[in-house]
């Protein structure tokens, strides 16, 4: 049986305008997600992308969304 592998990533900005990433690793049904700010690693079966944004409100109190705050273009 072929292996899926796929990653993803769920990026949040702080006040200070810093962009944080976590990235959710899919290999099968397991599911990693790891961030690139401060190396925090953890397996997530269930809701990994609801746990990569707690870590970063959590932890780097990044909240902003980019996706969010683009303009539809015309």
């Amino acid at each position: 049986m072929p292996q899926d592998n796929s990653t993803s990533k769920v990026s949040r900005w702080d006040q200070h305008g810093r962009e944080h990433v976590v990235r959710v690793q899919r290999t099968g049904v397991q599911r990693t997600i790891k961030c690139d700010t401060c190396g925090w690693r953890k397996g997530a079966q269930f809701l990994p992308w609801l746990k990569a944004e707690e870590h970063l409100a959590e932890a780097h109190q990044a909240t902003v969304d980019p996706a969010a705050t683009r303009q539809p273009s015309r």
